[in-house]
């Protein structure tokens, strides 16, 4: 029988348990604009293959972060976006975009470009899009 009792040794380990790896905070970040389907993300994220989309989402569809709606319809409709517990990460995620463009401008000066910058321009810490 395994011991019930989870132990880690800093709360940022049961962060990354959830958020962690290449995609998932990208995802995220993605979804604090609001809801997307399954080609907004594919496109907002050339570089993932569908398989490791369609696992990520399920993953964080399974721990509470996102939901995933269905609609009944042809052709199919499937829709994700955050939970209110998703939401929490918001600012996370956010200033984790913030740190990346200190980081690239610090390391490599005009010399990298990020395709999708402008997102934060209409950042408002804490507010779900409407």
């Amino acid at each position: 029988m395994k011991d019930p009792n989870k132990i880690y040794n800093t709360a940022v380990e049961a962060t990354l348990e959830v958020i962690g790896g290449k995609w998932k905070p990208v995802i995220l970040f993605h979804l604090t604009f609001g809801k997307k389907r399954n080609n907004e993300l594919k496109s907002l994220i050339p570089s993932i293959n569908q398989k490791m989309l369609t696992q990520h989402l399920r993953e964080l569809e399974e721990e509470g972060i996102i939901l995933r709606t269905s609609y009944n319809q042809v052709p199919p409709k499937v829709e994700y976006e955050l939970t209110d517990y998703g939401w929490s990460l918001k600012e996370i995620l956010h200033l984790m975009c913030r740190w990346g463009d200190s980081h690239i401008e610090s390391k490599y000066g005009g010399r990298a470009t990020v395709l999708a910058n402008n997102s934060l321009k209409t950042y408002i810490p804490n507010k779900k899009p409407t």
